[in-house]
C-alpha cells in the first residue's frame, strides 16, 4: 500500500513539475491547521516529513505567514466564546492572507499544507497549486483537479499550434531561402601521388617497326688461332 501511494504522489509531483515549472526546492506554506495536526501526530521533524512525501533529494523550505502565527496564538484561548469569535476571524484572515500569497497563477511555485476543508476547496479552483493534508500519522497530495488538468491541456496546445499568421510568415521565409546543393568535391591533391613523367620515344623507335631479317642479327663467330698456325704464318713470311 505505502508503494502504490508513494508512486501516486510522484506522478502527482512530475505533473505540477511538468506542466508548471515546480523545481527543487520545493517551497511549503504552511498554516495552522496543519502545523497542529503534525503536533498532534508526531510527524517530527515537519521538513523531512514533507520531503519524503515529496520525494525531494532535499528537505523543503516551510513558510508561515505573520497572519498565521496570529492565529495560532489565538488557538490557544479558544475556551470563552469571545476567543471563540475572534478564532473565526483569526481562521478567515489566514485563508484570505494565503490565498493572496497563491495569487491567480502561483508565480512563486508554492505547495500548501493545510487541514482546512475551506481552504482546500478555494485551492482547487486556482491552476497549478499543490495541495498536502494529513490524515492521522500520514502526509496526502491531493490528485489535481480537472480544471488543473484542463489548463494544463490548453496551455500545452498553445505551445504546440502557431498561430496563422506565424505559418505565413515562416512559409514565407522558406520560399527566400535558397539552399545550395552539395557538389562533389574533387580529391585532395595532398593525399594524390603525382603522375610520373612517361618517357620520350627513342630515335629507332621512331624510325618505325624493322622488318625480320633486319631484326635478325647475324652472329659472327671469330676463330681463334692455335700456336702452330702462328708458327707456320710465322715461318711462310
Amino acid at each position: 500500500m505505502r508503494v502504490k501511494r508513494r508512486s501516486r504522489h510522484r506522478k502527482v509531483v512530475k505533473f505540477y513539475s511538468t506542466c508548471f515549472g515546480f523545481r527543487e526546492p520545493y517551497k511549503v506554506l504552511v498554516d495552522g491547521t496543519f502545523v497542529h495536526h503534525l503536533l498532534v501526530h508526531q510527524l517530527l521533524p515537519a521538513d523531512d516529513a514533507l520531503r519524503e512525501l515529496l520525494s525531494a533529494a532535499r528537505a523543503p523550505p516551510l513558510f508561515t505567514p505573520k497572519c498565521v502565527q496570529a492565529e495560532l496564538r489565538r488557538l490557544g484561548k479558544s475556551h470563552s466564546q469571545a476567543f471563540d469569535a475572534a478564532q473565526l476571524l483569526a481562521t478567515a484572515s489566514a485563508v484570505d492572507c494565503i490565498l493572496s500569497l497563491v495569487g491567480d497563477k502561483n508565480p512563486e511555485h508554492y505547495f500548501v499544507a493545510t487541514q482546512d476543508s475551506n481552504l482546500r476547496a478555494k485551492l482547487r479552483e486556482v491552476p497549478c497549486v499543490p495541495v498536502i493534508y494529513g490524515l492521522k500519522n500520514s502526509l496526502f497530495i491531493e490528485q489535481p483537479s480537472a480544471q488543473e488538468r484542463k489548463f494544463a491541456q490548453l496551455d500545452e496546445e498553445k505551445r504546440i499550434h502557431m498561430e496563422k499568421s506565424e505559418f505565413k510568415k515562416l512559409h514565407q521565409k522558406e520560399r527566400c531561402l535558397k539552399f545550395k546543393r552539395n557538389r562533389a568535391k574533387g580529391p585532395n591533391p595532398l593525399s594524390c601521388k603525382k603522375k610520373k613523367p612517361k618517357p620520350q620515344p627513342s630515335a629507332d623507335q621512331n624510325q618505325g617497326p624493322k622488318t625480320d631479317a633486319e631484326a635478325k642479327r647475324k652472329r659472327v663467330r671469330k676463330r681463334k688461332r692455335s700456336v702452330k698456325d702462328s708458327n707456320q704464318a710465322e715461318t711462310a713470311s
